[in-house]
């Protein structure tokens, strides 16, 4: 019997209800308007959260371009990518470390631009190159598109590692919410199926707010399961709209799938060094949590970071100390690869 001890993460920390109090939610992730039909919440232009007031800048601190890949079906896809401006101390390697973000937003919306406060610190302060892929969406593109989409986005920087400037054994993975699940799929791709293995390194897979399994398959006799319920009608991310989520990318039925729901997979050994971060306030906060313990009971270095009582994306209000820390936290942990 698994015994309940994550209530507590649920609530409210004092920094957001001063956000929630004195604040009108954002207008690309009010909760009016996470309760639209799809096909009318598409409709309201996305907008990125707002940057930091400390936020590196275009020309000042990096550059910031875009490019192509042309993905294994034929389809042409974006990236974008962010470089450094000047060179990060590297112990005598002229090469950049790359790492390659997978965006945000249920499989269902989102931009390369959507953790563009993390990217951007992460390219001026690690002295990185920074590429986000903008793979395909559900429901129109469903699993395992964006899966495909964003391992041929990362064998293009391999093959063009010598434009980018980047050591080919110093890559990090990072993603948010549908993006670490995204990225987790690919850690296990990467260590048993890819054609790429041994072509280059993962260093580190950075996992914030992170997708591990489907409510219907989860493991509740093995781990606890309770933040569906005790989040379920939080601010920007509840537990409905996860539901509408994951129907959009994968019927309950096929879930399942490790590639789908990595919490699933018969092993997590041998796989990179991971930053787990977690928000209390989410409906994801439990199956964060077990991936985290899931790993580090593999043998796999995992740093796990909890913001109790923080809902889903709190990053989009920057100048809260639980969005700095959040910054920090990843700036620092890919500098202590």
């Amino acid at each position: 019997m698994i015994t309940l001890k994550n209530a507590h993460l649920s609530e409210p920390d004092l920094a957001w209800l001063s956000v929630a109090e004195k604040h009108a939610p954002l207008d690309a992730l009010s909760a009016e308007i996470y309760r639209l039909p799809l096909a009318e919440f598409r409709k309201v232009p996305y907008k990125p959260g707002p940057l930091p007031s400390n936020a590196p800048q275009p020309d000042k601190d990096l550059s910031i371009r875009s490019d192509t890949v042309t993905v294994r079906d034929g389809t042409t896809i974006g990236l974008r990518i962010y470089e450094p401006v000047t060179q990060a101390n590297t112990k005598g390697n002229t090469r950049k470390l790359l790492f390659y973000n997978v965006h945000g937003g249920g499989w269902t919306v989102g931009t390369p631009e959507t953790e563009e406060a993390q990217n951007r610190f992460v390219a001026a302060r690690n002295g990185a190159v920074v590429v986000s892929v903008d793979y395909r969406l559900a429901p129109e593109f469903p699993f395992p598109t964006a899966i495909h989409d964003s391992m041929d986005g990362l064998q293009w920087c391999i093959e063009h590692a010598d434009a980018l400037g980047i050591d080919t054994d110093r890559i990090v993975l990072g993603g948010g919410s549908a993006g670490a699940n995204i990225v987790a799929a690919m850690t296990l791709l990467l260590r048993d199926d890819a054609p790429l293995k041994g072509s280059f390194t993962v260093i580190g897979q950075l996992l914030n707010i992170p997708v591990t399994c489907h409510p219907s398959h989860f493991p509740s006799t093995k781990y606890e399961l309770q933040s569906y319920k005790q989040n379920k009608d939080v601010p920007l991310v509840g537990a409905d709209r996860m539901h509408i989520y994951w129907n959009n990318y994968i019927p309950a039925a096929n879930a399942g799938n490790p590639l789908a729901s990595p919490l699933l997979a018969p092993s997590l050994t041998n796989l990179p060094p991971a930053l787990v971060q977690v928000a209390g306030m989410d409906p994801l906060r439990d199956e964060g949590l077990a991936y985290a313990g899931a790993l580090q009971a593999s043998g796999v270095s995992t740093t796990l970071k909890v913001y109790p009582g923080m809902p889903h994306a709190f990053y989009v209000y920057p100048d809260l100390a639980p969005s700095r820390q959040y910054f920090d936290t990843v700036v620092e942990w890919i500098a202590s690869l």
